[in-house]
């Protein structure tokens, strides 16, 4: 897939880095940017919590779109950055406070095919199968997404085709099972919110009980993700991005921030149609 054949489809899980007291963002060579830690003396300040993320919803977004030439700028929001009750912005839909997990992407792309092939792209759950992710654990490149397909209904259960443009409409409801290693098989809902030829937005969220080894990690609604795609012009858009695991997610997502943040990297990778398991990897 080459870089203008962005956005195959709808899912990633994303993870929490270390608040550490001064961050300086830096390059990595896949057009991420990721924090770099400075251990250098820093005066104790009392945290106070900001307002969070912002997306595009009639206000400036928070954090910032960066330059079309510049990287993806990737975040982590910690607690005492949001507090531990963060509220979600209105134009999310989501009505949980608080987070285990919370990732922001903000960025921009050049993209010269039609807003129909945009909306494809989206559709196209199928094109999730292969997505691969460094892992931390094992040390080496692992296929994260095994196979994924659309549902004709989240009841009957029955595959069907990829879903077609016309159907990634405002106000349509979807569904698709995905495989990935950890977890085996997950039925997730993904839910159109807008769907013109120049502002797309849409959710996806987890629908049924996502376990490993037998034990329930996120309950059906735990995983958020919720993604606008704005047309700056005919050769641009604009990308923004929250992912977030619910406050009641098992502790066991907690510990292994590393292998999450290179899920939720391979995820964008596989959106921007940059080979997912291009070195380096956002952590080792």
């Amino acid at each position: 897939m080459n870089r203008h054949s962005l956005f195959g489809s709808s899912l990633a899980v994303a993870a929490v880095l270390f608040h550490l007291p001064t961050i300086s963002p830096i390059c990595l060579g896949d057009g991420l940017q990721r924090f770099q830690y400075s251990l250098h003396a820093a005066p104790i300040i009392a945290a106070v919590p900001q307002s969070g993320p912002e997306p595009p919803c009639g206000r400036e977004p928070v954090p910032s779109y960066p330059a079309l030439d510049q990287p993806a700028a990737v975040k982590a929001w910690t607690e005492s950055e949001v507090g531990r009750d963060w509220k979600p912005p209105g134009c999310t839909g989501w009505s949980s406070t608080g987070f285990t997990t919370l990732v922001t992407i903000v960025a921009r792309f050049p993209y010269t095919s039609a807003a129909e092939d945009m909306l494809r792209h989206i559709g196209a759950i199928s094109e999730l199968a292969g997505v691969r992710y460094w892992s931390t654990t094992h040390k080496r490149w692992q296929t994260f997404i095994l196979e994924a397909h659309s549902l004709a209904g989240v009841q009957s259960g029955q595959r069907r085709q990829d879903f077609a443009p016309e159907e990634i409409k405002a106000g349509a409801v979807l569904y698709f099972e995905q495989t990935d290693n950890i977890s085996g098989k997950v039925i997730y809902r993904l839910h159109i919110l807008e769907g013109s030829a120049n502002r797309i937005v849409f959710d996806v969220e987890n629908g049924t009980t996502v376990r490993h080894l037998l034990i329930p990690i996120f309950h059906p609604g735990d995983m958020q993700s919720i993604y606008f795609l704005d047309r700056e012009s005919n050769n641009v858009w604009r990308f923004y991005s929250i992912v977030r695991t619910g406050k009641n997610a098992s502790r066991l997502v907690a510990g292994n921030e590393s292998s999450e943040i290179n899920r939720a990297v391979a995820f964008y990778r596989h959106l921007a149609g940059i080979p997912t398991d291009q070195e380096p990897p956002a952590a080792r």
